[in-house]
């Protein structure tokens, strides 16, 4: 049973998944946001990866719809086709056995279907904000009765490609409807576009701190051209599920194409690959039939990807922000993870920086006959080459 009194006033079929989700207290985004929300008030929520971040605004989004109205009451927008997805999955578990309808729409797919999609009266859409001000554009999606529009990954959604999208679809509602901006980081300039487009928004802030008692944090050295052979490495010793942070696209391919050819499997999370191509790796990796994924921070944003064992730092994070939302996404739900670091001689320095500001200790391995094991182990049962005397 849940201990949270909130749970209590909301809808029996809410509180009913809730139940059969086995949660029991909500996280702290989810405490400090759904009250709000519920009472009605525009909020702009920061919290990290995997903290329950889409419950927080969908649980009182869907306890404040009118199940009665057949029209468009709730607008999600979401930077990716794979987010997207990924919300209306979760839209549809937490409406189930219920007469609410749901349904998305994304750039680059028919538009002929999507609009017949919109005879099914759907009150809760979820979508890409270019493919939405499209169907407003063509007069197909009625906005007037929208009481919630919800902005999912804010930081890039008031991105330039973005941002005027964001406040068609805004001005396309009416003047009293609740907006909702939601991402892993709030920078000053998303806070303050976003309360230009609110009214009295609540900033909701939460720091997680590392789950350091289910993660371990673990570093190989080595110069930077040898970083993909530490990666392959790691990938032969512990092929489990694992996620590789990378920061470019371009880069993303070169690794895509190196490690194919080494004959590990990878999934892509951008690049050149087609839609459909994308969405059958992310599901194979998903399933556990592919063993790494390799994404940039920005594709993978917002995602949320179950019983991940490793993250690996292939290219060293930028900020301590950056590698506390990237590591975030293993040793969760009390299960064991891993993060992996590969740096070079200069981004050590920064490593142990880092695990300094953090409070984590970060330990140094190689690789001693097939296995991974501490960097001072290794050197205990190497041999100790012996000297030559010099020939005269």
């Amino acid at each position: 049973m849940s201990n949270w009194s909130q749970l209590e006033n909301m809808k029996p079929f809410i509180k009913e998944i809730w139940q059969e989700s086995g949660f029991n207290a909500p996280t702290k985004i989810q405490e400090k946001a759904i009250p709000a929300i519920i009472e009605g008030k525009d909020v702009i929520c920061e919290s990290p990866t995997g903290t329950g971040k889409t419950l927080s605004y969908l649980l009182p989004a869907i306890q404040n719809l009118d199940e009665t109205k057949n029209t468009i009451q709730m607008v999600i927008l979401a930077p990716s086709r794979e987010l997207v997805m990924q919300i209306l999955e979760e839209v549809r578990k937490w409406t189930k056995g219920t007469n609410i309808v749901s349904t998305s729409f994304i750039g680059g797919a028919n538009i002929k279907k999507q609009v017949e999609k919109l005879k099914d009266r759907p009150q809760i859409v979820i979508g890409t904000t270019g493919r939405i001000v499209e169907l407003i554009k063509m007069k197909k999606m009625k906005m007037h009765e929208v009481k919630t529009v919800i902005v999912d990954e804010a930081d890039q959604l008031v991105s330039n490609e973005h941002l005027s999208n964001v406040q068609s679809i805004i001005k396309a509602t009416l003047k009293d409807r609740q907006i909702l901006f939601f991402s892993a980081t709030i920078s000053e300039q998303t806070e303050k576009i976003a309360k230009s487009l609110m009214n009295n928004a609540e900033v909701i802030r939460v720091k997680e701190a590392i789950q350091q008692e289910n993660t371990s944090h673990i570093y190989f050295l080595c110069e930077q051209r040898d970083k993909i052979d530490v990666l392959r490495k790691i990938m032969f010793t512990e092929p489990d599920k694992a996620i590789a942070f990378i920061k470019s696209l371009e880069k993303v391919e070169e690794l895509e194409a190196k490690l194919t050819y080494n004959h590990i499997d990878v999934a892509v999370l951008a690049g050149e690959a087609n839609k459909q191509e994308r969405q059958q790796s992310m599901k194979n990796f998903r399933a556990g039939k592919i063993p790494l994924l390799l994404t940039t921070d920005v594709a993978a944003r917002g995602l949320d990807i179950q019983d991940v064992t490793y993250v690996i730092h292939f290219d060293f994070p930028k900020t301590t922000s950056q590698y506390v939302h990237r590591s975030g996404r293993t040793g969760r739900m009390g299960k064991k993870g891993v993060v992996i670091s590969i740096v070079n001689a200069r981004e050590e320095s920064f490593l142990k920086k880092m695990g300094h500001e953090l409070g984590i200790t970060f330990t140094k391995k190689d690789f001693y006959k097939g296995e991974i094991v501490d960097a001072q182990e290794k050197k205990k049962n190497t041999p100790v080459p012996r000297m030559r005397k010099n020939k005269k």
